[in-house]
């Protein structure tokens, strides 16, 4: 089981910018898929981005062409860098790694304890 650490969360004012870390145990080229989720109070987790080993990329359509997912193998980081930030983009925002190539977060088994970001009108 791999260890996941998220940085990088905070609060800003609508349209700023965030970018996102998530720390590996153990080097993230064997990680398979890795993803970013999101939750917010009351609501279910859902799939934000994912990423496989190859860097192929995939994004819930509420972030595509704002938000960006990349990793960093030889740093075994994950990345979210999140510009164009709405308020609805509030959310305790969780990193995960798993074996199917999906935004279900149902199917990840290691998850990260989470970073709060918190956009204000």
């Amino acid at each position: 089981q791999v260890q996941l650490v998220e940085s990088g969360g905070g609060s800003v004012q609508a349209g700023g910018s965030l970018r996102l870390s998530c720390a590996a145990s153990r080097a993230t080229d064997g990680l398979g898929c890795m993803g970013w989720f999101r939750q917010a109070p009351g609501k279910e987790r859902e799939g934000v981005a994912i990423i496989d080993s190859s860097g192929t990329t995939k994004y819930a359509d509420s972030v595509k062409g704002r938000f960006t997912i990349s990793r960093d193998n030889v740093k075994n980081t994950l990345y979210l860098q999140m510009n164009s930030l709405k308020p609805e983009d509030t959310a305790m925002y969780y990193c995960a790694a798993g074996w199917i190539w999906t935004l279900d977060a149902s199917f990840y088994a290691s998850w990260g304890q989470g970073t709060q970001v918190t956009v204000s009108s």
